[in-house]
């Protein structure tokens, strides 16, 4: 008996018959514990053993045998959170090593299982809704600002529902399965809040940025775009960057050479009479050139800012993807180990 204030029986009488039965029915309101695995909380399991037997009385003076394979639950009262499937009863027999006398003992084991539809809708199903926001912080344009907030947030949230789990669930050494959950898509939050911070700072290279390296051209421009299926305004996922007929299309690198005017400025220097044009002052020519020089740089700066923006883009299509995967699968994983 695990009760702190153990007493003795009730004094009830001893019913003897004239064949030498005797019948003593004395009630007793028993406490007992029992070892609580909470590994597959909150779709987990119990089983409690009551074992009674003699402390005093070996086998040859009282023999201990159940009348019935299973307990008498008939006058169970339901629990809100615990289901009974049975209580089978074994009859053991044990020999210690200090005595040869039997000592005999019936064992009720009490089959317990938790009612998880309170946890599944308190605890579990917001966790997956929130777990399902996470990805689409790669989804926010970046100029918003929103993208780490978003990140934060959820995982703020999903550490509130850390603490009421650990609040539901008795102390133990194994970590429950929706505690192994909520880590891991804790540890999946923290991992996309850190990438978008990367991303960011990818999306927002200046001017002043390398151009993007041949590689990091091939891989995510072309093959990792189409992929994703991430294109321009004007373009699809299946047609090429450059427009029908071989003219580049607006922002390509293949045009990045001229400018408007230019062209112009070299005819009118060719069809021009040589006595009645200002076109070949040399101060004019030099800020016609040091005008076209700018122009061009403005160009290429533009270009290159474009080109690393549209990195950014895939690289957060590409994550939104990776990172739905990872919270389907986990769903799946924890679901299929609670059935």
């Amino acid at each position: 008996s695990a009760d702190e204030h153990f007493g003795g029986s009730m004094e009830t009488n001893v019913v003897l018959r004239s064949d030498g039965h005797i019948t003593w029915d004395s009630p007793a309101i028993t406490k007992s514990s029992c070892k609580v695995d909470v590994s597959y909380f909150p779709f987990d399991g119990q089983q409690c053993r009551l074992t009674f037997g003699s402390w005093t009385h070996n086998g040859n003076q009282i023999d201990l045998r159940n009348q019935l394979d299973s307990g008498d639950l008939t006058d169970f009262v339901e629990n809100v959170e615990w289901e009974v499937l049975g209580m089978p009863a074994t009859r053991n027999v044990i020999t210690y090593g200090c005595c040869s006398e039997p000592y005999p003992d019936v064992t009720y084991t009490l089959l317990l299982r938790r009612r998880a539809s309170f946890y599944i809708f308190n605890l579990l199903l917001p966790c997956i809704m929130v777990s399902f926001l996470a990805p689409l912080g790669f989804y926010l344009p970046a100029d918003s600002g929103e993208k780490v907030s978003l990140g934060v947030t959820v995982l703020l949230a999903l550490t509130v529902f850390q603490l009421l789990v650990a609040e539901s669930m008795p102390p133990s050494e194994s970590v429950p399965l929706i505690g192994k959950y909520y880590i891991a898509t804790m540890t999946m939050i923290t991992a996309s809040t850190a990438l978008t911070i990367f991303i960011m700072n990818v999306h927002h290279c200046g001017p002043g940025a390398r151009p993007v390296p041949p590689w990091a051209r091939r891989l995510i421009l072309h093959h990792l775009a189409r992929l994703c299926c991430v294109y321009e305004v004007g373009e699809s996922c299946k047609s090429p960057q450059r427009a029908p007929g071989g003219r580049a299309a607006p922002g390509d690198a293949g045009a990045a050479g001229d400018s408007p005017g230019e062209g112009q400025v070299g005819a009118e220097v060719r069809g021009c009479p040589w006595d009645h044009c200002l076109c070949h002052h040399d101060a004019l020519l030099r800020n016609v050139g040091y005008i076209a020089g700018c122009f061009r740089r403005h160009r290429a700066n533009q270009r290159r800012t474009g080109e690393w923006k549209k990195v950014a883009k895939v690289m957060d299509r590409f994550f939104m993807w990776v990172f739905f995967l990872m919270v389907f699968l986990m769903s799946v994983l924890v679901l299929g180990n609670a059935a």
